[in-house]
């Protein structure tokens, strides 16, 4: 069971496994241009996905992953919330990021859905971190249990090394 700020919360949508091939999905970049997961290529993929990369524990998991994985021509982590374009371009200026690649599931939390990530009684999305391989098959899925904790960072590192 999820818990966010100490309190049980509803995820909607499956729960998706290692093994399972990624859903698909069309989101909204800083530039407020859509993006889905064909955009990407035959990279391997780090979706690290937050509830607001306005709070601590959100922004220092985007800047460990964008750090750790920076160097890795074949690896592209997509940090995913439901905070507005805006605000995600705003967060990249102020934290002195700019390779870091922010998408929004603000518009219908589609992503949130088809991830089983969406918090019910929030409209936000949980934390977790998936590894998906050229092929879009996921190798890793953390759902973290206490969304206001920080995820298995070695874990995910491993797997994309």
């Amino acid at each position: 069971m999820a818990t966010f700020i100490g309190k049980p919360v509803t995820l909607v949508g499956p729960r998706l496994h290692a093994g399972d091939k990624a859903p698909n999905f069309i989101l909204m970049d800083n530039e407020l241009k859509s993006k889905s997961l064909k955009d990407y290529g035959k990279k391997t993929k780090v979706i690290s996905v937050v509830p607001s990369l306005d709070t601590g524990v959100c922004d220092q998991q985007t800047r460990r992953f964008n750090q750790e994985l920076a160097d890795r021509e074949d690896v592209v982590v997509i940090t995913i919330s439901v905070d507005l374009p805006f605000a995600q371009k705003r967060w990249c200026g102020a934290a002195g990021l700019d390779n870091v690649e922010t998408l929004s599931d603000y518009y219908d939390h589609a992503f949130g859905k088809s991830y089983g990530l969406l918090m019910r009684e929030w409209n936000l999305l949980a934390r977790a971190v998936f590894v998906l391989d050229s092929d879009n098959v996921i190798r890793y899925a953390e759902y973290v249990d206490n969304v206001n904790e920080h995820p298995n960072y070695e874990a995910v590192l491993d797997v994309v090394k």
